[in-house]
Protein backbone atom coordinates (compact mmCIF):
# COMPACT_ATOMS: atom_id res chain seq x y z
CA UNK A 1 0.00 0.00 0.00
CA UNK A 2 1.35 3.94 -0.83
CA UNK A 3 0.87 5.54 2.94
CA UNK A 4 -0.42 8.89 3.32
CA UNK A 5 0.29 10.70 6.68
CA UNK A 6 -1.79 8.65 9.33
CA UNK A 7 -1.04 11.63 11.29
CA UNK A 8 -4.44 13.27 9.68
CA UNK A 9 -6.34 12.71 7.15
CA UNK A 10 -6.27 12.28 3.27
CA UNK A 11 -7.13 15.74 1.46
CA UNK A 12 -8.82 16.67 -1.31
CA UNK A 13 -5.82 16.92 -4.88
CA UNK A 14 -4.01 13.85 -3.14
CA UNK A 15 -3.26 11.03 -5.14
CA UNK A 16 -5.25 8.38 -2.89
CA UNK A 17 -3.37 5.14 -1.22
CA UNK A 18 -3.38 2.06 -3.46
CA UNK A 19 -3.93 -1.23 -1.73
CA UNK A 20 -4.54 -4.77 -2.80
CA UNK A 21 -7.25 -6.99 -0.78
CA UNK A 22 -9.98 -9.97 -1.02
CA UNK A 23 -13.09 -9.01 -1.93
CA UNK A 24 -16.61 -10.56 -2.68
CA UNK A 25 -15.95 -10.21 -6.23
CA UNK A 26 -12.23 -12.07 -5.98
CA UNK A 27 -8.97 -10.66 -5.91
CA UNK A 28 -9.08 -6.60 -5.43
CA UNK A 29 -6.83 -4.45 -6.49
CA UNK A 30 -7.07 -0.71 -6.68
CA UNK A 31 -5.07 0.13 -9.28
CA UNK A 32 -7.00 -2.15 -11.91
CA UNK A 33 -9.30 0.87 -11.65
CA UNK A 34 -6.69 3.53 -12.67
CA UNK A 35 -8.54 5.56 -15.74
CA UNK A 36 -12.21 5.25 -14.34
CA UNK A 37 -14.23 7.54 -11.58
CA UNK A 38 -14.48 5.32 -7.85
CA UNK A 39 -16.56 5.94 -5.25
CA UNK A 40 -15.02 3.96 -2.48
CA UNK A 41 -16.95 4.00 0.66
CA UNK A 42 -16.65 2.55 3.98
CA UNK A 43 -19.37 1.28 6.44
CA UNK A 44 -18.69 0.37 10.80
CA UNK A 45 -19.99 -3.10 10.21
CA UNK A 46 -22.20 -6.14 8.30
CA UNK A 47 -25.49 -7.21 9.85
CA UNK A 48 -26.30 -3.54 11.18
CA UNK A 49 -29.71 -1.61 9.83
CA UNK A 50 -28.16 1.70 8.34
CA UNK A 51 -25.70 -0.11 6.19
CA UNK A 52 -27.50 -2.68 5.07
CA UNK A 53 -30.35 0.34 3.84
CA UNK A 54 -27.52 1.87 2.11
CA UNK A 55 -26.37 -1.42 0.71
CA UNK A 56 -29.58 -2.37 -1.00
CA UNK A 57 -30.26 1.10 -2.58
CA UNK A 58 -26.34 1.52 -3.52
CA UNK A 59 -27.14 -1.68 -5.41
CA UNK A 60 -29.91 -0.70 -7.24
CA UNK A 61 -28.93 2.67 -8.30
CA UNK A 62 -25.25 0.56 -9.51
CA UNK A 63 -26.51 1.20 -13.25
CA UNK A 64 -27.00 5.12 -12.08
CA UNK A 65 -22.91 5.20 -11.43
CA UNK A 66 -21.52 2.84 -14.21
CA UNK A 67 -23.78 5.27 -16.32
CA UNK A 68 -21.15 7.79 -15.32
CA UNK A 69 -18.25 5.98 -15.67
CA UNK A 70 -18.30 5.13 -12.05
CA UNK A 71 -16.91 2.06 -10.17
CA UNK A 72 -18.96 1.52 -6.61
CA UNK A 73 -16.30 -0.10 -4.10
CA UNK A 74 -16.99 -1.20 -0.40
CA UNK A 75 -14.54 -1.52 2.38
CA UNK A 76 -14.48 -2.42 5.84
CA UNK A 77 -13.21 -4.11 8.68
CA UNK A 78 -15.49 -7.34 8.58
CA UNK A 79 -13.99 -10.48 7.43
CA UNK A 80 -14.39 -11.55 4.01
CA UNK A 81 -16.94 -14.40 5.11
CA UNK A 82 -19.07 -11.67 6.83
CA UNK A 83 -19.50 -9.87 3.63
CA UNK A 84 -20.12 -13.11 1.90
CA UNK A 85 -23.05 -14.03 4.75
CA UNK A 86 -24.22 -10.51 4.90
CA UNK A 87 -25.00 -9.95 1.32
CA UNK A 88 -26.61 -13.39 0.91
CA UNK A 89 -28.84 -12.08 3.76
CA UNK A 90 -30.01 -8.86 1.79
CA UNK A 91 -30.83 -10.81 -1.04
CA UNK A 92 -32.84 -13.23 0.64
CA UNK A 93 -34.55 -10.45 2.06
CA UNK A 94 -34.84 -8.05 0.01
CA UNK A 95 -34.36 -9.46 -3.61
CA UNK A 96 -31.33 -7.86 -4.48
CA UNK A 97 -27.78 -8.13 -5.72
CA UNK A 98 -24.62 -6.78 -3.73
CA UNK A 99 -22.44 -7.26 -6.82
CA UNK A 100 -20.26 -4.69 -6.50
CA UNK A 101 -17.16 -5.74 -4.63
CA UNK A 102 -16.82 -5.44 -0.46
CA UNK A 103 -13.26 -5.38 0.61
CA UNK A 104 -12.19 -6.56 3.83
CA UNK A 105 -9.91 -4.80 6.06
CA UNK A 106 -9.19 -6.81 9.31
CA UNK A 107 -6.45 -5.12 10.54
CA UNK A 108 -7.89 -1.64 9.50
CA UNK A 109 -4.78 -0.95 7.56
CA UNK A 110 -6.93 0.90 4.48
CA UNK A 111 -9.26 2.70 7.32
CA UNK A 112 -6.01 4.20 8.56
CA UNK A 113 -3.94 5.17 5.22
CA UNK A 114 -7.45 6.80 3.91
CA UNK A 115 -7.87 8.68 7.59
CA UNK A 116 -10.74 7.03 8.28
CA UNK A 117 -9.56 6.91 11.45
CA UNK A 118 -7.15 7.81 13.73
CA UNK A 119 -3.92 5.74 14.17
CA UNK A 120 -4.72 4.95 18.12
CA UNK A 121 -8.58 4.14 17.01
CA UNK A 122 -9.56 0.24 18.44
CA UNK A 123 -11.86 -0.52 16.11
CA UNK A 124 -13.89 1.65 13.21
CA UNK A 125 -17.19 2.02 14.86
CA UNK A 126 -17.37 5.65 13.58
CA UNK A 127 -16.04 4.76 9.87
CA UNK A 128 -19.32 5.83 7.46
CA UNK A 129 -16.84 7.81 4.70
CA UNK A 130 -17.12 8.27 0.83
CA UNK A 131 -14.33 8.98 -1.41
CA UNK A 132 -14.94 10.09 -4.85
CA UNK A 133 -11.64 9.69 -6.79
CA UNK A 134 -11.17 10.54 -10.10
CA UNK A 135 -9.68 8.85 -13.28
CA UNK A 136 -6.19 9.97 -12.69
CA UNK A 137 -6.32 8.31 -8.84
CA UNK A 138 -6.90 11.94 -7.28
CA UNK A 139 -9.51 12.45 -4.32
CA UNK A 140 -11.89 15.21 -5.39
CA UNK A 141 -14.62 15.00 -2.64
CA UNK A 142 -15.36 13.16 0.28
CA UNK A 143 -17.95 12.75 2.87
CA UNK A 144 -17.97 11.52 6.05
CA UNK A 145 -21.23 10.56 8.13
CA UNK A 146 -21.92 9.26 11.53
CA UNK A 147 -22.94 5.63 12.58
CA UNK A 148 -26.76 6.70 13.30
CA UNK A 149 -26.81 7.94 9.66
CA UNK A 150 -27.02 7.07 6.14
CA UNK A 151 -26.11 8.77 2.71
CA UNK A 152 -28.26 10.13 0.41
CA UNK A 153 -27.83 7.98 -2.51
CA UNK A 154 -28.97 10.55 -4.85
CA UNK A 155 -26.40 13.00 -3.54
CA UNK A 156 -24.36 11.06 -4.48
CA UNK A 157 -24.65 10.45 -8.01
CA UNK A 158 -25.26 14.46 -8.13
CA UNK A 159 -21.82 15.24 -6.45
CA UNK A 160 -20.82 12.87 -8.68
CA UNK A 161 -21.88 15.25 -12.00
CA UNK A 162 -20.91 17.98 -10.62
CA UNK A 163 -17.53 16.71 -10.10
CA UNK A 164 -16.86 15.16 -13.66
CA UNK A 165 -18.64 19.01 -14.51
CA UNK A 166 -16.01 20.57 -13.25
CA UNK A 167 -12.76 18.42 -14.51
CA UNK A 168 -11.76 20.27 -16.90
CA UNK A 169 -11.48 23.49 -14.95
CA UNK A 170 -13.50 25.84 -17.36
CA UNK A 171 -16.72 25.93 -14.69
CA UNK A 172 -17.75 25.92 -11.46
CA UNK A 173 -21.22 24.54 -10.19
CA UNK A 174 -23.60 26.56 -7.83
CA UNK A 175 -25.22 26.12 -4.92
CA UNK A 176 -28.10 23.01 -4.97
CA UNK A 177 -27.25 22.55 -8.80
CA UNK A 178 -28.60 19.55 -10.45
CA UNK A 179 -27.52 17.50 -14.32
CA UNK A 180 -29.10 19.68 -16.43
CA UNK A 181 -28.85 23.31 -14.78
CA UNK A 182 -27.30 26.57 -15.21
CA UNK A 183 -23.02 26.44 -14.35
CA UNK A 184 -21.45 29.21 -13.77
CA UNK A 185 -18.08 30.49 -15.99
CA UNK A 186 -14.76 30.77 -14.15
CA UNK A 187 -14.12 34.33 -13.05
CA UNK A 188 -12.21 36.72 -15.66
CA UNK A 189 -8.65 37.61 -14.15
CA UNK A 190 -7.86 40.72 -15.86
CA UNK A 191 -9.09 44.29 -16.26
CA UNK A 192 -10.22 44.14 -20.02
CA UNK A 193 -12.35 40.77 -19.08
CA UNK A 194 -13.78 43.10 -16.57
CA UNK A 195 -14.46 46.04 -18.43
CA UNK A 196 -16.32 43.68 -21.39
CA UNK A 197 -19.00 42.76 -19.56
CA UNK A 198 -22.32 44.50 -19.68
CA UNK A 199 -22.93 44.20 -15.93
CA UNK A 200 -20.07 45.32 -13.28
CA UNK A 201 -20.63 41.41 -11.54
CA UNK A 202 -20.54 39.72 -15.12
CA UNK A 203 -16.23 39.43 -14.64
CA UNK A 204 -17.10 37.24 -11.68
CA UNK A 205 -20.69 36.24 -11.48
CA UNK A 206 -22.57 34.40 -15.03
CA UNK A 207 -24.12 31.70 -15.21
CA UNK A 208 -23.96 29.50 -18.60
CA UNK A 209 -26.03 26.84 -20.28
CA UNK A 210 -24.39 23.22 -19.45
CA UNK A 211 -23.95 22.33 -22.75
CA UNK A 212 -22.49 19.16 -21.77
Amino acid sequence: MNHVNEDSPLRIGQTVPMFTARSTTGPFDLADYRGRWIMLFSHPADFTPVCTSEFVALAEAKEKFEALDCALVAVSIDSLYSHLAWIRMIYDMTGTKVDFPIVEDPTMEIARAYGMIGTNADDAGTVRSSYFIDPDGVLVASQTYPVTVGRSIPELLRLLSALQKVRDGDVFVPVDWQPGDPLLKIPAETAADIFAGEKSSDWFYSPVEDKR
